[in-house]
């Protein structure tokens, strides 16, 4: 390692982090013994190749790259980044090297926006041995931390499908619920109006949304708020109140963002609608416009 360059301690494993946070800093990644499995899930919308590249030109040493779109997307399914099944993803993750015995931190450099969607998806199949770092990337080089460009494979090994942690549901049920969940939106407050939508064919919210974009969960560092912080975002927002709470985004990446929020806020962790917008508009679902929830139709 160069100069301020450090990497996690070797030997048995210390859990300094706090066992309830899902999120951990840089400073508390360097105390872990030892050392995690990473997992580097960079992503850009449009650009299917610069994650990959990203990760080839300079990623935190020891970390193996897990790709959004063909990773942790089924090739069909409802939306445009359908989950696959709990046992290909666990047989994927095995492949890549995460197994069982492993911490493992995800980390990207969007705020945690697509490192959310592994914290999920390994929690769905019972794996809660894994955290997001906080800051991501960005946060380890400010940090004063090395990065590298070489990579070595970790071995293949098992990761088992155990009990889920999370709630999901589907297009069919969501519609009969409306009105009887706290639904959130996690997607920019302009794609919530529907002033543009850039990505999906049709724009707005589905009725009785609240608008809650993900940005508002970070600072300006794009680290997370404080725990305190995010409950009074959050029960402002419905959460924890007498209704469920159901989270969504475009595509059911970005809303696990919220779901981890939401956890690290000590307050009941939502169900993932994980088709989200990108199922319900191409479904010829009811649509909302403007800043109002709205209401579904009797």
């Amino acid at each position: 390692m160069g100069a301020g360059g450090r990497t996690p301690h070797l030997g048995p494993r210390t859990h300094c982090i706090r066992l309830t946070d899902p999120v951990i800093s840089v400073a508390e990644l360097l105390e872990l013994e030892p050392a995690p499995a990473l997992a580097d899930v960079r992503w850009y919308l449009g650009e299917p190749d610069r994650g990959l590249a990203e990760f080839e030109s300079a990623h935190i040493p020891g970390a193996m790259y897990v790709d959004l779109d063909t990773h942790l997307s089924a090739r069909q399914g409802p939306g445009r980044h359908p989950l696959p099944t709990r046992q290909i993803f666990a047989s994927t993750m095995g492949s890549l090297g995460f197994g069982d015995a492993d911490l493992i931190v995800a980390y990207d450099d969007r705020g945690g926006d697509i490192a959310a969607r592994l914290w999920w998806m390994l929690r769905d199949i019972g794996h809660s041995e894994v955290r997001v770092l906080d800051g991501g990337i960005t946060a380890w080089q400010a940090a004063g931390q090395d990065v590298t460009s070489a990579s070595i494979p970790r071995p293949a090994t098992t990761m088992t499908v155990r009990q889920s942690e999370t709630r999901r549901t589907d297009r069919t049920e969501l519609e009969s619920q409306l009105g009887t969940v706290n639904l959130l939106d996690a997607r920019a407050p302009e794609r919530y109006r529907g002033d543009e939508e850039p990505i999906d064919p049709v724009a707005g919210h589905i009725p009785t949304a609240l608008s809650a974009s993900t940005t508002d969960n970070l600072n300006p560092d794009e680290t997370f708020l404080a725990a305190q912080d995010l409950r009074k975002r959050f029960t402002a927002l419905g959460v924890g109140g007498d209704q469920d709470t159901v989270v969504y985004c475009g595509s059911g990446v970005t809303a696990c963002h919220n779901a981890l929020a939401i956890v690290r806020a000590g307050l009941p962790e939502p169900t993932l609608y994980p088709g989200s917008w990108s199922d319900w508009g191409s479904s010829g679902g009811e649509v909302a416009m403007g800043s109002e929830p709205g209401s579904p139709e009797s």
